[in-house]
Parts: C-alpha cells; structure tokens; sequence
C-alpha cells in the first residue's frame, strides 16, 4: 500500500470536516435571523439523518426514533448496532461518505438535465498540487456558469451544495461514540497492511483509492461552499473589528 496515498486521504478527510466544520460556524455567527440559518440547513440537516439511518439499517441497529429536523438539528436514537465499535463507526461516520456521493449525484443531475457546466473532477491524491488543481476546478465551475453563460439553476445548485457541506462534519456525540472503532479498525488495517498478503494488500489499495476519489470530490464540493461564503466571510472581519 502506497503511504503517500494514504498520508493525502487523511489530509483530504481532516481539510473536509475542517471546512465543514468552519463554514458552518461562520454562518451561525454572521446569519442575522435564527430562521434564515435553519433554511439553509435543513436540506443538508434532512441528508445527514438520513445517512445515520443508512448506516443503522448496514449496521444491524434497531432505528428508535428520528427527527429529521429542528431548532436543533436533527437526530437519530438506535439501539446496539448487530457488530459492537464497528457498527458505531458506521452508523457514526455514515455522513462523511453519504453526503458527498449525494453531492456527486446532484452535480450530475444539474450537470445532464438542467444545463449547468462542470470540469472533468479528478482525484488528485497523492500529489502536492491537490489544492491548486482542486482550486482551477472550482474556478471553472463559477465562470462557466455565472460569468461564460448565466444559468439561473446554478444558484439552486449553490443553496444546496452550501447547506449540505455545512452538514458533512461528524457532530460531537458522532466522533465520541466512533472513537473506539475507529482506531480499532486503522490498527487492524495496518496490521493488514503490513501482513504483504497480495489479495488483501490489493484490496487495501483499491479501498484508499476509491475514498480518495470521494473525498476529493468533497474537497471540491467544501471550496465551491467557501467561495460562497466569502462574501460572510469578508463582513464577519469587518463586523470583529468595528
């Protein structure tokens, strides 16, 4: 297994949740109206509950009882999962995978039936230039569609790339109840890793490229959501130091 890979993939999965972790934080601080900032959510809120639920029903855990959204967020109660740590892991973490393959599918949806226009992605792991490449797609995608050729449904697009970026990150009760997991599951991976037995090792390297790919995608998802918001970003500073 390629270290460098793995070394990028977990780059690409703490630049993710950090993003989504900052944005989200940012919007809560400079949203004037507490309605305005649950209407942004509530797509990406609806999404992550959902992706609980998908990892209740792999996992074997009895789903209790659902909110899908309010005031609060939504939750999600189950019972043990069927696998003990690692049915928490997967119901815990479900989002981080769920969300951006639900990104990928709206981007091909607005991408095929309602005109607007985006790069070929690539999954660039591996590779120092991952943000400066992930950064010439991005532009791409704003002057494509708002600067070449003004499509009134990129904005759609927006709104819910930006509302479900803000819902990527595993809430605090998420990360703690997938921590033992977690770190289970790498030390037995490594172990895997290290035993050199070909079909395992192979294996190993088709699952990190197939998560890099994902979670470039994300990245590229997460900074589309940052130059939405730069915008709140800029007033933010200015209203910290007025």
């Amino acid at each position: 297994m390629d270290s460098s890979g793995v070394l990028f993939l977990l780059l690409s999965v703490i630049l993710v949740i950090a993003l989504s972790y900052i944005l989200d934080h940012l919007w809560v601080a400079v949203t004037p109206f507490w309605t305005l900032y649950l209407l942004i959510r509530f797509p990406g809120v609806v999404l992550h509950e959902s992706a609980h639920i998908i990892g209740c029903l792999v996992s074997g855990a009895r789903i209790r009882r659902v909110v899908w959204f309010s005031r609060d967020g939504g939750s999600v109660t189950y019972s043990s999962p069927f696998l003990p740590y690692i049915g928490d892991v997967v119901i815990s973490t479900a989002p981080i995978f769920v969300l951006p393959f639900a990104l990928s599918v709206i981007t091909w949806l607005f991408g095929t039936y309602l005109g607007c226009s985006f790069p070929a992605f690539k999954a660039i792991l591996g590779s120092p230039d991952i943000l400066t490449a992930l950064g010439t797609s991005v532009f791409s995608i704003f002057s494509d569609n708002l600067a070449a050729r003004f499509n009134g449904w990129f904005l759609l697009y927006l709104y819910l790339t930006l509302s479900i970026v803000l819902s990527i990150a595993p809430s605090r009760q998420d990360m703690k109840n997938a921590a033992a997991g977690t770190i289970l599951l790498l030390f037995a991976g490594f172990l895997l890793a290290a035993s050199g037995i070909p079909m395992v090792v192979s294996f190993l390297d088709d699952l990190v490229r197939l998560l890099g790919y994902g979670f470039a995608l994300a990245l590229i998802y997460g900074l589309v959501a940052l130059t939405v918001s730069l915008p709140v970003l800029a007033w933010y500073a200015f209203r910290s130091r007025s």
